[in-house]
């Protein structure tokens, strides 16, 4: 899972990184790392330097897309296999991904990484073993391996996902000496791995499953049932579901959520853009 190496260019750092060079002058200061780091990149007449090793400068690149260096050419950082799935650059730096154009992240008003971290704080991981139900890019877990989390199990059933993952500055290492170990990442289908997790083995679970109609068994019942019985007494559970409009819908998913995870056994209330649980 270690990231791939190599630099990442976005059109408005392409487009900056040109401007150096038509300029004619011998260096460029920036991110390569999608706000990462900085950098310095040498600029020389037919190519750019970057931590010894050599790039061609790119042509003009699109928006909303993040590119790598295939050996060959800038490529998108994207992969069709049933679906187009793709990393997708933010204002924030840390970027989002899609699904077939649908974006899988909250990023208009604040940082993915942001948004995660106040999710995660509903949770309270410090100390605890956490259920990460869908790892996607691992800012659940990048976010409780901050708090002080104890050992977070993360699954994720789309290998596409995993390989943006590798490519992600942004997405954990559970290499990274830094985790101590504590991040385990599983490629699996969480319904079903699920079922194998003994009674009361975690103390806080956090679920961010693709919208309904993707996904819809991560909102059925008998998931909510299995969530409860892995989930200690007075565990807690967050559950996004995001803000679908009723009116276009016809559904009213967060209160459908937590009408059935009552009846798995948890206290539920609204909160944020999901449902918070606590296992009675």
């Amino acid at each position: 899972m270690s990231p791939s190496p190599g630099p990442l260019l976005t059109r408005d750092t392409a487009d900056a990184l040109l401007a150096a060079h038509r300029q004619g002058l011998p260096g460029w200061s920036g991110s390569l790392d999608l706000g990462r780091s900085q950098g310095q990149a040498s600029l020389a007449i037919d190519h750019w330097q970057w931590q010894d090793a050599r790039y061609p400068y790119p042509e003009r690149l699109k928006d909303r897309t993040i590119y790598r260096f295939d050996g060959e050419a800038w490529s998108p950082v994207s992969r069709y296999a049933g679906s187009l799935i793709k990393l997708v650059p933010t204002e924030w730096g840390a970027p989002t991904f899609e699904i077939d154009g649908i974006k899988m992240l909250p990023t208009s008003k604040e940082s993915p990484i942001d948004d995660a971290r106040r999710k995660v704080a509903l949770v309270q991981p410090a100390g605890k073993v956490v259920l990460d139900t869908c790892g996607g890019l691992g800012y659940f877990a990048a976010c409780c391996l901050e708090a002080g989390v104890a050992r977070i199990h993360s699954f994720e059933k789309n290998e596409s996902v995993l390989w943006l993952r590798t490519l992600n500055p942004w997405s954990p290492d559970p290499e990274d000496p830094a985790s101590g170990g504590r991040l385990q990442l599983v490629h699996a289908d969480v319904s079903q791995a699920v079922t194998a997790m003994a009674d009361g083995s975690v103390d806080a679970v956090l679920h961010d499953p693709p919208r309904f109609g993707i996904a819809g068994e991560l909102y059925s019942q008998a998931f909510y049932d299995q969530l409860a019985r892995v989930l200690r007494r007075e565990g807690r559970l967050f559950h996004y579901t995001g803000s679908p409009n009723k009116l276009t819908s016809g559904r009213d998913v967060p209160r459908e959520v937590q009408k059935r995870l009552e009846k798995a056994g948890f206290k539920a209330q609204l909160a944020l853009d999901g449902v918070l649980g606590t296992r009675r």
